[in-house]
């Protein structure tokens, strides 16, 4: 369960190739499919933008039991929904893990700081979101066009998600996160971790009658609250702060967060995407990676939004440096850098995969109406009387049809079913060692020492 009750978070295990990754994401949704048709006509909704969504108070904030851990996860939702809306958490996507062995944290921030200027790409040729059903934006000033009667959009648009309506923060908006290195980093995250903002203490941590509204009145309540397309990461330990893992054993592996759903595959993701991301993330580790300024940061910002709302805009610019470029030469430029990458990796391989991943990059540039955000809103017009939600509706019909069709063994089931049982177990586990109150738990959680690496003698 992510923000809601009704949103489900899968996750793989790490493994050495594509075809390993894709193939256990799909056993897992086969799986899903298949619990989810023995209790009922649930579905899962194959887009990244949500279906007709009740009114904020009818948008069920997921449980996790009633264990410290767990109050804090729910705890945590709850500020989500009071300081941003409970619509924006409905907003779903694809997180990318990636590492290479023997990768100090300079080479993992040198990529990232790559990413960061060239991701407005993968927004371009993946970005599948350029429609909403009218109640996720309801009494907003949303600056969308109408399509029909029951869809807003923009023409041109590739991600919605990643764009204004998507996952974004006034107050956020006043950070300025530099990723020259782990030490600059941490410092800019330990500081809104810890700096009280005017708004969030207006809400309260409690309601006059004890009642938790959020874990704190900080700009962030915890890491993972900083919105962006890419992160540093680090496996944790149990009770462990995400930023205390980073600073005393390094970035581990990064987090893509910028992938949209993809309506018309099976599982959102395919092989092909994914090895043009393995491309792409090599490309970014391996050119040159200048430091970042507060200038480059702001115009990385105005690049994403405007590639999100517009990205498939005939001559349209972003800033490169200060100078105007138009983002379809930008895109064909780094398409082509990634080309002899491509190659390499299939000499090393085997195959042509990887090349002909590449090769279906170049060719949504050629052809930008074969974009999956062009196909979209071709799909919900010409077969679907112009509704967003009945387009998703029949692809996630699709999707079930096309899993619960593959083969799937009596082993695999009751594999699925024990880690299953196994989870519940140590839930209840960790439930029942709880002794200390709830509130005594958060402060000391949030307390600044955590954030901290001991200074040995």
């Amino acid at each position: 369960t992510d923000f809601s009750e009704s949103q489900i978070e899968l996750v793989t295990g790490a493994h050495l190739s594509v075809q390993a990754a894709i193939a256990e994401l799909t056993q897992i949704h086969q799986f899903v499919y298949r619990s989810l048709a023995q209790s009922g006509d649930e579905q899962l909704w194959v887009s990244s933008m949500p279906s007709i969504l009740p009114d904020d108070q009818g948008i069920p904030i997921g449980h996790y039991g009633t264990s410290n851990v767990g109050q804090a996860k729910s705890v945590y939702r709850i500020g989500l929904a009071n300081r941003y809306g409970p619509r924006m958490q409905t907003i779903s996507g694809i997180h990318y893990n990636w590492s290479l062995p023997g990768m100090s944290n300079a080479d993992y921030f040198s990529l990232i700081r790559n990413f960061r200027r060239q991701s407005f790409l993968l927004l371009l040729l993946f970005g599948a979101s350029p429609a909403v059903c009218p109640s996720f934006v309801a009494g907003q000033d949303h600056g969308l066009d109408t399509l029909g009667d029951r869809t807003l959009y923009l023409p041109h648009a590739t991600s919605l998600r990643m764009g204004r309506l998507g996952y974004q923060s006034d107050a956020q908006s006043s950070l300025s996160v530099s990723y020259n290195d782990l030490e600059g980093y941490g410092a800019s995250l330990q500081d809104a971790l810890t700096r009280s903002y005017p708004a969030y203490q207006a809400i309260g941590v409690q309601g006059p009658k004890g009642d938790y509204r959020q874990l704190s009145t900080s700009l962030l309540q915890i890491e993972n609250e900083f919105y962006g397309t890419i992160r540093p990461k680090r496996v944790i330990f149990p009770g462990e702060r995400p930023l205390h893992a980073l600073r005393e054993r390094g970035v581990e592996y990064v987090e893509v967060r910028c992938m949209d759903l993809n309506p018309f595959l099976p599982v959102g993701i395919d092989d092909s995407t994914a090895r043009f991301l393995d491309t792409f993330l090599l490309h970014c580790l391996l050119s040159d990676s200048p430091r970042d300024t507060p200038t480059e940061i702001a115009e990385l910002a105005r690049n994403q939004h405007r590639t999100a709302s517009r990205g498939r805009e005939p001559g349209l610019t972003l800033e490169r440096q200060g100078q105007a470029v138009v983002l379809m030469d930008w895109a064909r430029e780094i398409v082509q850098q990634c080309e002899p990458i491509a190659q390499a990796l299939d000499a090393a391989q085997g195959g042509q995969q990887h090349q002909q991943a590449w090769q279906a990059a170049l060719g949504g540039l050629d052809a930008p109406e074969t974009l999956p955000s062009a196909r979209v809103l071709k799909a919900l017009v010409q077969d679907h009387a112009k509704s967003y939600v009945d387009f998703v509706r029949q692809q996630s019909a699709q999707a079930q049809q096309t899993v619960l069709a593959a083969d799937w063994s009596a082993e695999e089931q009751s594999h699925f079913e024990r880690m299953a049982a196994e989870s519940i177990q140590e839930q209840s586990r960790i439930e029942a060692a709880d002794t200390m109150p709830f509130e005594i738990y958060r402060q000391q959680y949030l307390a600044p020492r955590r954030l901290d690496v001991a200074r040995k003698a």
